[in-house]
């Protein structure tokens, strides 16, 4: 855990609700927020293939309530919403393959359940604060890189479609009805916690538990460039979102340098890991139509606004990532 300068001292004593705060990010905000004295309370599913998992609050388990709950279970937010200080909305459906051939349930978690949430802060606790968990998906395939905050929005996919829908409403709700609202566009979030039985969460994920089992895993395409988000930058990223008044109303991009190509960082996992086995092959037909092709994020108006800075450099990110799986891999697959 590290500080943010001037931050940490916010959360201190307050009143914090994670929805989604079994998975990936949510544990590790959940986490740091709890080592700076926060009361902190929890909302999962823990529907399997959602990502959520207990292990993810190992050591700090006894200091967070959680409350395995659905956020589709609508009756059940005014209860969960009240009294907080600070919400953190992380629940999702995240699978963009999921979101097509169960459009659906993608509608339902990342579309409805957000305008219920929203509700239930507006009738029962208007001066909550939110931070949204929105994703680079919403862009699409890019005019122009890299990406900033003004780029179209052109969704390839039904979750991309209802992840803009769900950041839309935070924003409307913040605008008309003065619930404090920002949403950061995540990319490639990486690290501890992250799911790695399937690539619902993260490619990367897959890729590092067969290194980590001895296994060879397949890179579709190859020559996609993309950036990636440890997950503690992500985390300074949520805080500082939180804390910050200017942030209110706004929406940021994050990214996080150095963009690569997939089959470098490929190789460059191998490398880490001393040792691996990969193939290239082209992507199937159902997921190119889908793939937005080259990506990377201007991230600038995050750090000119906010003062956020990505700390941590691809080859650490990947380093402490294999090393968490090489000690926690039973808990994970």
């Amino acid at each position: 855990m590290r500080p943010i300068t001037n931050v940490s001292r916010v959360f201190a004593g307050k009143r914090i609700l994670i929805t989604g705060g079994l998975g990936f990010i949510g544990s590790n905000l959940a986490r740091r927020l709890v080592g700076m004295g926060a009361r902190v309370s929890i909302v999962d599913s823990l529907v399997p293939e959602y990502g959520g998992n207990r292990r993810n609050l190992a050591g700090v388990a006894g200091r967070i309530k959680v409350h395995v709950a659905d956020v589709r279970d609508w009756p059940r937010l005014p209860s969960l919403v009240r009294g907080q200080d600070y919400l953190f909305n992380l629940a999702g459906q995240t699978s963009h393959m999921d979101s097509m051939s169960d459009p659906q349930t993608d509608l339902d978690i990342n579309c409805r359940a957000q305008l219920a949430i929203l509700e239930a802060c507006r009738l029962h606790n208007p001066t909550i604060r939110i931070v949204f968990a929105s994703t680079r998906q919403i862009y699409g395939k890019p005019d122009y890189l890299p990406v900033d905050e003004k780029h179209p929005l052109r969704p390839v996919d039904v979750n991309g479609i209802n992840k803009m829908a769900g950041e839309s409403f935070h924003l409307l709700y913040s605008r008309v009805h003065g619930i404090a609202a920002t949403a950061l566009r995540l990319t490639n979030t990486i690290g501890p916690r992250m799911r790695i039985k399937d690539a619902r969460q993260t490619f990367v994920g897959v890729w590092i538990r067969c290194l980590v089992e001895g296994r060879p895993f397949e890179v579709w395409g190859g020559e996609q460039l993309r950036d990636f988000t440890y997950v503690d930058d992500a985390v300074d990223a949520f805080l500082l979102a939180a804390a910050r008044p200017e942030a209110v109303g706004q929406v940021f991009n994050l990214g996080g340098p150095p963009r690569v190509t997939l089959r470098r960082l490929a190789e460059f996992l191998v490398e880490l890991n001393d040792g691996g086995v990969f193939s290239v092959r082209e992507f199937p037909g159902e997921r190119k139509k889908i793939d937005i092709g080259d990506y990377y994020a201007d991230d600038r108006l995050i750090g000119r606004k906010l003062g956020w800075v990505p700390r941590t450099g691809l080859r650490e990110a990947l380093q402490q990532t294999i090393a968490y799986y090489r000690s926690e891999l039973r808990h994970y697959v």
